[in-house]
């Protein structure tokens, strides 16, 4: 895919960028590097590998669902400036 300087500005306005000439060219030099890199790789003979979501085969590590700590909301409660029914109070900052 080639790109023009017109098709640069043309995105730069899209995404409300101000872009100056100077930019705009060295924008569609990097982009049609991209251009072509992505053109190298379509270019590349894939039949028979399958898809992966990893370049190495990667596994979580699951734990057990346990609780590890102790409750202490009343702790924490206890030094907050207002509480009621359990629930922090704020003060209403959207109208």
């Amino acid at each position: 895919m080639s790109l023009t300087q017109a098709d640069v500005k043309r995105i730069a306005h899209l995404a409300r960028i101000e872009v100056s000439d100077t930019e705009a060219e060295g924008y569609l030099r990097q982009l049609s590097g991209i251009f072509e890199l992505v053109e190298q790789m379509q270019a590349v003979d894939t039949t028979g590998i399958e898809p992966m979501a990893h370049a190495q085969d990667v596994v979580l590590r699951l734990r057990p669902d346990a609780v590890s700590e102790t409750n202490r909301r009343e702790a924490y409660q206890a030094v907050a400036p207002q509480v009621e029914n359990g629930l922090y109070l704020v003060p209403k900052v959207i109208e």
